[in-house]
């Protein structure tokens, strides 16, 4: 199997780290903003800087766990240099970054991923397939939220708080994006245009003026003729982590959420409703399978691609998705500016 180094050692370097270990990848090092902290996260051999990284030929992988506002500069250089590409959300702050770097891993024949995991839980899976299927019918409605609570303090800070290093969204590009793209997937429709309120709760955070959102409602209108309403929020008290769609189609109904990742409910007019319990996966059902559990499933099939045993673009988000919400983050900024519906401009 391929060998991977991961840039960024904070939280999500290390939840990369752990996927990797888990479905047996080597992590040949790891490069931190500094060789002192990467050394102080354990995760693997220190190299001294990117470039160093880059030059070492028996590294396949790279995967990008950086800030933000570092995402382009380290993605192309990664590309450049021959190396298959693995990027945390968002892919790049803009519109032109983002069609750069699908332009480039393109040109040179690379690998790439997103890393937009909720696609893969088994039960959001099984969703997608129904839709697909024509199980559920004509999805006529898609609605949902994700709430999270570590902002809810005017005192907490971060730096996705700062638009130069987090991008001028925060709770859409930081949260929504992963709701977004699992919609998408999940319904098989684009978003077409949207309808956005943003709001920021604390102007100023322990003395520090505050420009992104704390809280988003958008309206959304889809490709496919479906209609949808999201809500959005990192100020919601005792919502850690609450990820939840529900599609609403001509002959049924289905809903699931991130708090309770092994059951999708399955919604019906004449008949009593369901509640389809996890039976398959890497783990017996009732041994309950979650987050870290789709990072290892996302980054499987994408080195199954990068080892050439499946094909690629099998199944798993990549800088062609990364792309699609980072305009769809546009189209969101431009509504809130403006006031009205905006385009998604494709």
């Amino acid at each position: 199997m391929s060998a991977a180094a991961i840039v960024g050692t904070g939280f999500m370097g290390r939840v990369h780290a752990e996927a990797l270990a888990r479905i047996g990848v080597d992590v040949r090092g790891v490069v931190g903003s500094s060789p002192e902290r990467a050394a102080a996260a354990g995760l693997g051999p220190v190299y001294a800087n990117l470039a160093e990284m880059l030059d070492d030929d028996s590294v396949d992988v790279v995967h990008v766990c950086s800030p933000n506002h570092l995402h382009h500069a380290q993605v192309v250089a990664a590309m450049r240099a021959g190396k298959h590409v693995v990027c945390e959300k968002p892919l790049a702050m803009t519109p032109a970054q983002a069609q750069e770097l699908c332009d480039l891993a393109t040109e040179r024949g690379l690998v790439n991923a997103v890393c937009f995991l909720s696609r893969f839980y088994p039960l959001c899976q099984t969703a997608a397939a129904r839709v697909d299927d024509g199980s559920v019918g004509t999805v006529r409605m898609v609605s949902g939220h994700y709430l999270q609570d570590w902002l809810a303090d005017a005192a907490d800070w971060n730096w996705r708080v700062d638009p130069a290093l987090g991008g001028q969204l925060r709770v859409v590009g930081d949260i929504g994006s992963h709701w977004l793209d699992l919609v998408s997937h999940v319904s098989g429709q684009r978003v077409e245009s949207v309808l956005a309120d943003l709001t920021t709760v604390y102007p100023n955070r322990d003395g520090v003026a505050v420009t992104t959102e704390d809280m988003a409602g958008v309206l959304l209108r889809f490709d496919g003729g479906a209609r949808g309403v999201l809500t959005l929020s990192q100020v919601s008290p005792g919502r850690k982590n609450r990820l939840s769609f529900e599609v609403s189609g001509s002959a049924a109904s289905l809903g699931w959420n991130s708090e309770t990742p092994d059951q999708l409910w399955i919604g019906h007019r004449d008949e009593p409703n369901q509640a389809l319990v996890r039976g398959d996966g890497d783990y017996p059902p009732g041994h309950a399978q979650g987050y870290p559990d789709a990072f290892k499933a996302l980054f499987r099939a994408v080195y199954d691609a990068v080892d050439e045993t499946a094909p690629c673009n099998a199944g798993y988000p990549t800088f062609d998705d990364g792309r699609e919400q980072v305009l769809v983050g546009e189209a969101i900024a431009a509504s809130a500016r403006l006031g009205g519906w905006s385009p998604v401009r494709r």
